[in-house]
């Protein structure tokens, strides 16, 4: 299998663990390389609340999940082999398709949308 083979296979498992969530959020990239979805709350700067994306680059396959980066809570449940694939504070990038880990980001991923969807955490993190 080649390296673009195994991208777009991971693209698409990774796309895979938003698809449950993407009826209540705001799909704003849906291509090849790119899903991006945002929330439908709107910041004060007046743009959506980011969410989630993956995304293919040149040397991996990075996906986004923003509750891991507004909430200490969530990243406290992290895995240390699930760290070991962060770059930054809410991107995790892959090579190949890992299921243990993919099941992992499922888990974390939907209490990240929980935790979007909670009245008293956005006003906690809005009131800063």
């Amino acid at each position: 299998m080649s390296k673009t083979d195994d991208f777009q296979e991971t693209f698409k498992q990774l796309k895979a663990i938003f698809k449950p969530f993407a009826a209540k959020l705001q799909v704003v990239h849906d291509t090849d390389t790119k899903y991006y979805l945002d929330t439908h709350r709107v910041m004060k700067n007046k743009h959506p609340l980011f969410f989630g994306a993956v995304r293919i680059g040149k040397g991996y396959v990075s996906f986004h999940l923003m509750p891991v980066y507004a909430s200490a809570e969530l990243q406290q449940t992290i895995s240390p082999e699930l760290k070991k694939r962060m770059q930054g504070k809410s991107c995790f990038n892959f090579k190949t398709p890992d299921e243990k880990l993919f099941k992992e980001l499922s888990k974390l991923t939907k209490a990240g949308f929980n935790i979007f969807h909670d009245p008293e955490f956005l006003q906690k993190i809005f009131s800063r």
